[in-house]
């Protein structure tokens, strides 16, 4: 198990998957941290072994020699994949952007992409994102200028919501509230996780210590900002519970502010207008990147990027990933415009065939989705999940009944209903009253006859 970096749909899974797996897993120093935490929390610490890669490491495994590769996105420690094999190199990109002024960690490293396109790359595998969005993705050098002003002329509480992962982000955050003369708490275990995660490997050096919810408590309302979780409405975060009143520590009021320094991520639009409106309820004043342009840019490359990309690499096949099926089309066309021989677009499952001679998809092997219920991982289309639907969609009826040695009724039946709706002709207690009757009849019918009896539960 490679992980290119450590956000949450590439290593979440891990401590999961690992006990079917049982494989070795190499990272770079930040996400081996964070991945030892859900290790520990899963008490499978001590059996994972993780090598700890330097970036821009070389390593082997079985045939196959493989070199980490710095890249810069929204996390520390980004990293591109270069695997090497007889017939040719494969470069994976993970998740990426060009960002020439990163504020934290390595830029991008120009020279080894182009090295191994000198060398020849056969396939490069990459991110789709924002194949549809012209120009650059932006620098969070322009973050910094952006969200420094917006700070610096503002009263009254501050919560700023953004990814925690984003650790440039909590940075440029913590940096413009010290230049406005404000303390930082943090609020949200995922917050206090990756400060954690980011100290460890040297980053969020030179800042002021964090103030404790209780110190936050005592200061004057300018004089504090809260950087929170929750930005895309999350409802046990920190920013979703601030917005209910429950939170223990923070309350924001008329007159507060709160800074979405995210994208709305699709699929989240309702629980984030949801969230927006009850920070709107209690007074508060809302900044998101669509009133305040530059307080967020993105973590993807945009067109400009990924032509960039494909002049240093000159890939002999165009594979997109990371985006939905008409990002993955577009992409191939965008690789076909700049001359790239050959694409692939394959769905999850297919198996592609790269070398030798054209590369096609030969095969297709189970993939989807899993379903976590508790400490148990099931397929998403297994019996338990098909069987909730079912309920969830018709409602349940049950009847219970208890009989002696001889089959003979001692009490009930008893009729429970859930989930169902009875209407005015006939309540549904009065359906629940004439079944009741109807299972007492059916059972004296079948006298002690074992057999019958058994035929007519099952059925």
């Amino acid at each position: 198990i490679v992980l290119t970096h450590a956000h949450e749909d590439h290593l979440g899974a891990v401590h999961w998957l690992w006990p079917r797996l049982k494989a070795p897993v190499y990272a770079t120093p930040f996400t081996a941290f964070l991945l030892r935490e859900k290790l520990r929390d899963a008490r499978l610490l001590d059996e994972v072994s993780i090598t700890e890669v330097p970036l821009g490491g070389k390593f082997s495994i079985g045939p196959f020699d493989l070199e980490m590769i710095t890249l810069t996105h929204s996390i520390p420690e980004p990293n591109g994949l270069a695997i090497k094999t007889p017939l040719g190199t494969i470069l994976h990109t993970g998740d990426w952007k060009i960002d020439p002024e990163p504020q934290l960690g390595e830029a991008t490293d120009i020279d080894a992409i182009r090295k191994l396109g000198d060398e020849g790359i056969l396939a490069m595998v990459c991110d789709s994102t924002n194949v549809f969005v012209d120009g650059v993705a932006g620098s969070e050098a322009d973050v910094r200028v952006a969200m420094n002003k917006l700070i610096s002329g503002l009263t009254g509480k501050i919560a700023v919501a953004c990814f925690a992962s984003n650790v440039a982000r909590m940075d440029t955050v913590i940096r413009a509230a010290q230049a406005a003369g404000r303390k930082v708490c943090l609020a949200g275990r995922s917050m206090h996780r990756m400060s954690a995660a980011a100290r460890s490997v040297g980053l969020l050096v030179g800042i002021e210590p964090f103030i404790t919810d209780d110190q936050a408590k005592y200061l004057p309302e300018n004089e504090v900002l809260f950087l929170c979780t929750g930005s895309q409405g999350e409802a046990r975060a920190a920013l979703s519970r601030i917005a209910e009143g429950t939170h223990p520590h923070v309350k924001l009021s008329q007159g507060d502010h709160v800074v979405f320094s995210s994208r709305v991520i699709p699929g989240n639009e309702i629980p984030i207008r949801n969230l927006q409106n009850k920070l709107a309820d209690r007074g508060v004043r809302l900044h998101t990147e669509r009133d305040t342009p530059g307080i967020h840019v993105s973590g993807h490359p945009c067109r400009d990027e990924l032509k960039q990309m494909y002049q240093w690499a000159r890939p002999e096949i165009a594979i997109p990933t990371h985006g939905e099926r008409r990002h993955l089309i577009e992409h191939a066309a965008f690789a076909r415009d700049l001359q790239v021989p050959q694409q692939v677009t394959p769905r999850n499952g297919d198996m592609v065939r790269l070398a030798p001679g054209r590369a096609e998809i030969i095969d297709e092997v189970p993939a989807g989705r899993l379903y976590v219920d508790g400490g148990v991982v099931t397929a998403e289309n297994g019996q338990a999940l098909r069987e909730r639907r079912h309920v969830a969609f018709n409602g349940m009826l049950a009847v219970s009944v208890v009989l002696d040695g001889k089959n003979r009724i001692v009490s009930g039946p008893q009729v429970r209903g859930l989930g169902l709706a009875g209407d005015n002709d006939y309540p549904l207690g009065d359906a629940m009253d004439d079944l009741a009757e109807e299972a007492e009849t059916a059972f004296k019918r079948l006298g002690g006859d074992q057999k019958e009896l058994d035929d007519a539960i099952e059925n």
